[in-house]
């Protein structure tokens, strides 16, 4: 792992000098310098996004978050799916659409019967506010596009001549893969990803993609050749495969799913945890480890428990019915505070228009982002009786950095912290002094010689900054 992390720092380090030099124009953007922010649709509205919902989740958007950097507005799957609905409202009456919307050359366009406008007005208003737009897309080519064999745009080949009707996603069936020894298949790609380059799109998260290195890679050349940067995000994230090979098709992306998807619950925080153990020292500047959306605020907004919407009719997309999220405040804060010392992208996932007050200060703390931004994942320095101690240093000053104290458990524990649980490299005999300021609670004390008392509730957190004084070795 740690081989992997230092050849991608490394070769993200020589493509900067070259882009600097001006020696290679060609060379990749460092599109992604720093862990995206944004906000992304599925925990709120499934794959069941309308246009009046996305409009206003987008003027929340420029107003409550992107003034603390949060930029990308991406809508999730489904956005051209021609649903059936329950009569007289904008409910789904199916999990996934019955029909798809494509053009001649089967490329998906947005859906008739939730964007009836098309995304022509969303995009610009996205644009003129300084965001950037994304859509979900899922691996491989439209079945209609096969059942209707829509020619390859700009070759002989039509969609029969390409598709991999075997390697098909089990869980939505929209498209079947592609297989890329096949005459027309990179042609394929290339013509999907310049379509939705001219459509305005400034972000893909591509879905069912990362058990498919080729097809990874398929995209990525895709992307390059198109000529509008496009910051790639890959998934799902419970069949990441590990090896090399697929490792070098991954860095082509900016984004790497390493979770399933993550609902607000104890079993996504433990899935989280288990990821960053396997995968934080893999992040760099353009390629963030990718542990899913933030379940904070109203979730399954189309999904709603009442007497007049018939859940017994379709079980829809995402988990459970419309509700506030389940997390108490200890586990938002060690949700955030945790995807906060692993540097991974923050994609907002509850309805922005009614976020309420608590998640949007976690959301938007100055010194939670700047650990965020800092752009490097940290390291587990402790861990003993279901306490683990998490550091991280800033990449700008070594005698500052950040440092989390989870409680594991599911019981409140009284723990007293001490300067050696840190991980701090000293070249003095004495223990490192070191000033604590508190994070989402008001602790701010200096750790020296003696330990000081911490208070933490069930699977909560205490989340610090530090500062070492100037007779201390910064760490390496």
């Amino acid at each position: 792992m740690l081989f992997f992390r230092a050849c991608g720092a490394i070769g993200v380090a020589l493509l900067f000098l070259v882009w600097r030099s001006g020696c290679a124009s060609d060379a990749p953007r460092m599109l992604a310098p720093h862990p995206p922010l944004g906000w992304n649709s599925f925990q709120s509205y499934g794959v069941y996004l309308n246009d009046t919902a996305a409009h206003a989740n987008l003027d929340a958007l420029a107003q409550l978050l992107a003034p603390h950097g949060y930029n990308y507005f991406v809508v999730d799957n489904g956005w051209f799916g021609e649903y059936k609905l329950q009569p007289g409202t904008l409910y789904p009456a199916e999990k996934h659409a019955s029909d798809v919307h494509l053009n001649e050359h089967g490329f998906f366009l947005p859906s008739k019967t939730y964007f009836p406008n098309g995304f022509d007005a969303l995009i610009r208003k996205c644009h003129e506010r300084g965001l950037k737009f994304g859509v979900h897309l899922m691996r491989g080519i439209p079945r209609k596009a096969y059942e209707l064999n829509l020619p390859i745009q700009g070759t002989a080949y039509t969609a029969r001549d390409i598709a991999d009707t075997q390697n098909v996603c089990t869980w939505c069936r929209y498209n079947y893969g592609v297989d890329m020894c096949k005459p027309g298949a990179q042609e394929w790609y290339d013509g999907l990803i310049r379509h939705l380059s001219e459509m305005g799109v400034d972000f893909i998260k591509y879905d069912d993609i990362v058990p498919y290195p080729e097809e990874v890679a398929a995209v990525t050349r895709a992307i390059a050749k198109c000529g509008r940067p496009m910051v790639l995000s890959l998934s799902p994230g419970d069949t990441v495969p590990c090896d090399s090979e697929a490792l070098n098709a991954f860095r082509g992306a900016q984004m790497l799913r390493v979770t399933s998807d993550i609902w607000d619950d104890m079993h996504g925080i433990n899935l989280c945890f288990k990821a960053w153990r396997k995968w934080g020292a893999l992040a760099s500047p353009n390629f963030w480890i990718d542990m899913d959306m933030i379940p904070f605020g109203q979730l399954q907004m189309m999904s709603p428990a009442t007497p007049h919407f018939d859940m017994s009719a379709v079980r829809l997309a995402g988990k459970g019915t419309r509700r506030l999220s389940a997390f108490s405040r200890a586990q938002m804060e060690t949700f955030i505070t945790l995807r906060a010392l692993s540097a991974s992208p923050l994609m907002v996932g509850g309805d922005l228009p009614t976020l309420d007050s608590f998640s949007l200060c976690l959301l938007t703390h100055p010194e939670m982002l700047a650990c965020n931004q800092n752009g490097v994942s940290a390291t587990l320095v402790y861990e003993r009786d279901a306490i683990e101690i998490w550091r991280v240093a800033s990449r700008d000053n070594p005698v500052k950095g950040w440092l989390g104290v989870f409680n594991r458990s599911g019981h409140e524990k009284a723990f007293s912290l001490s300067v050696d649980m840190l991980g701090l490299p000293t070249d003095t005999a004495t223990p490192p002094m070191v000033s604590l300021r508190g994070i989402w609670h008001a602790q701010n004390d200096t750790l020296h010689v003696t330990p000081i008392p911490l208070q933490i509730p069930d699977h909560g957190v205490r989340f610090f900054s530090y500062t070492l004084n100037e007779s201390t070795s910064p760490p390496k």
